[in-house]
């Protein structure tokens, strides 16, 4: 799905529109900690975030480890061991089925 001339969006996952949070967590079931990636941005810097690609825009989500960690266990789409519940996938995917 990658295409080179895909415009790049470099945001926090509280800024996503919440149809884009949700094919986030379809994407990643079982948290995001372990998908993050670093980057070094325009200043610089190198920072951590969650790629996420869709058929227009390649998401760079800024988060840390312990960022991404607490996202999953202040979720409650996200059980006790930070896998997303099966009610919430079921919304989830009946949503893009809707799109």
């Amino acid at each position: 799905m990658s295409t080179p001339n895909k415009p790049r969006v470099v945001t926090a996952f509280e800024k996503l529109d919440s149809s884009i949070q949700h094919q986030i967590k379809l994407e990643y079931p079982e948290g995001f900690s372990q998908h993050l990636i670093s980057f070094v941005n325009k200043d610089g810097e190198k920072v951590s975030a969650l790629r996420f690609e869709t058929d227009e825009k390649i998401y760079l989500i800024k988060m840390s480890i312990i960022m991404a960690e607490q996202l999953i266990e202040n979720d409650e789409d996200y059980d006790d061991d930070g896998n997303l519940t099966d009610d919430a996938r079921e919304e989830y995917e009946d949503e893009e089925l809707e799109d």
